[in-house]
């Protein structure tokens, strides 16, 4: 059983490492998720400590999510992020303090959401990284022909150059 856990936590360890920032906070939406609902079945089962173990990483996990808000990027998309998070971190220390399941569950269905919302944008993202990548790249060279010189001795050796070798 030690050497499971230990490649588990290789696994994952590896996993944090090479992961994309995006990846990072679907991974932390994942976690929060999980760590909710099996407290939820540990509170469902009577196992106290347990769930307030699950549902204590669930909360760390949640105020990560809030204490990662870049501000300078979007800070009215910021507050209104921190605000669900806020409201998450309050059902879900209400449903450990009071082992109560419904608020559990309104905490879930945000996540949820938030996750969801979260695959879509990062789909989004993939397709506009994967169309800029198929289009052709132009440079910023003027192809358009040159003026028409007024000495015929340019013109002729204008059109005399050979760039095929």
């Amino acid at each position: 059983m030690d050497t499971k856990n230990n490649n588990t936590n290789e696994y994952l360890k590896t996993r944090v490492l090479t992961a994309s920032p995006e990846q990072l906070q679907l991974m932390l939406y994942d976690g929060a998720i999980r760590f909710c609902e099996q407290g939820r079945a540990a509170i469902n089962a009577g196992e106290i400590e347990n769930s307030f173990n699950l549902l204590g990483k669930a909360e760390k996990i949640v105020m990560e999510l809030n204490s990662s808000m870049r501000d300078e990027l979007a800070p009215e998309t910021c507050d209104r992020m921190r605000s669900l998070y806020l409201f998450c971190y309050d059902r879900i220390v209400t449903a450990n303090f009071k082992k109560e399941i419904d608020p559990l569950e309104e905490a879930l269905q945000v996540l949820r959401h938030m996750r969801e919302t979260w695959i879509m944008l990062m789909d989004k993202l993939q397709e506009e990284k994967t169309q800029e990548e198929s289009s052709p790249q132009v440079a910023d060279t003027d192809f358009s022909p040159a003026p028409a010189a007024e000495d015929p001795f340019q013109q002729h050796v204008g059109a005399t150059i050979n760039f095929e070798g």
